[in-house]
C-alpha cells in the first residue's frame, strides 16, 4: 500500500498530471495582513491547481533575498519539480525602507518592472484558451497568476494602487488572480476582489528573536 492509498487503502489517490482547462477560474483573491501565511496560502493554491493540470505562474515582487535568507529557497526547488508550475523573482536584494544598504530607487524600478511583466502575462493569458502545455512559458498564457507581495509594493509607494486596479480590470474573465502582501488593508481593491482574507498576527516567533528558518520561511 502506498502513502497515497490512505490508512484503509481506499482513500484519494495521486493521478498523473495532464494538461487541463479550469471550469470555474476567474476570481480575484487578495491576501493581506501582518500575520504569517499569505505567500504560503498562495503557494498552496498554486500547488493544488497545478496538480489538476492547470498552468500556474508565481511572480514575486519584493523577495529578492536578504543576508539572512538563502538565495535558493525550498519553494523554488519544489516548483521546478511540479509540472505546470513556474516562477520568477523580480525583487531587489534587501528590504525597502529598512536601511539595510539596498537602493530604494532600485526597489521601485524592480517593482515597476514586475508590474510590467504581470501585464505581459495577463495579455498573453487573454489570448490563450483551453488546456495549456505544462512545460510552456508563462509568455504563452496561464490559468492562475500569483502576484506575491504586489500589495506590499503598493503599500510602500513603489507602485500606484490605480495601476494594480488597472491590471485586474485588464485580466481575462477566466484568469484566476491571487494578490498577496502588505500590512495595510488594500481598500482600493474592495470593489475589485472576490475574496479578501486578512491574515492577522496573534503570536509570531520573530517577536522573540527567532529568525527565518529553512523549510518554513524559505
Amino acid at each position: 500500500m502506498s502513502d497515497a492509498d490512505g490508512p484503509g487503502g481506499d482513500g484519494p489517490r495521486a493521478e498523473p498530471i495532464e494538461p487541463a482547462e479550469p471550469e470555474e477560474f476567474g476570481l480575484v483573491q487578495v491576501w493581506w495582513g501582518d500575520g504569517k501565511g499569505k505567500t504560503t496560502a498562495a503557494l498552496g493554491m498554486g500547488m493544488r491547481a497545478a496538480g489538476h493540470g492547470y498552468r500556474v505562474h508565481l511572480l514575486q515582487f519584493m523577495k529578492g533575498g536578504t543576508g539572512s535568507v538563502e538565495d535558493v529557497r525550498g519553494e523554488y526547488n519544489a516548483i521546478a519539480e511540479l509540472p505546470g508550475f513556474s516562477y520568477e523573482n523580480a525583487g531587489h536584494y534587501g528590504w525597502h525602507g529598512f536601511l539595510d544598504g539596498s537602493d530604494d530607487d532600485e526597489h521601485a524600478a524592480r517593482a515597476e518592472g514586475a508590474l510590467a511583466r504581470a501585464r505581459e502575462i495577463v495579455a498573453a493569458s487573454t489570448e490563450a484558451s483551453g488546456p495549456l502545455p505544462l512545460s510552456g512559458p508563462a509568455d504563452d498564457g496561464v490559468h492562475m497568476l500569483l502576484l506575491d507581495e504586489v500589495l506590499y509594493a503598493a503599500n510602500r509607494g513603489l507602485l500606484d494602487p490605480d495601476d494594480v486596479v488597472a491590471l485586474i480590470e485588464d485580466a481575462p474573465d477566466d484568469l484566476e488572480l491571487v494578490l498577496t502582501g502588505g500590512h495595510e488593508e488594500p481598500d482600493y481593491l474592495r470593489e475589485h476582489a472576490d475574496l479578501i482574507s486578512e491574515v492577522g498576527k496573534r503570536e509570531h516567533p520573530i517577536d522573540a528573536g527567532q529568525g527565518a528558518r529553512k523549510g518554513t520561511e524559505f
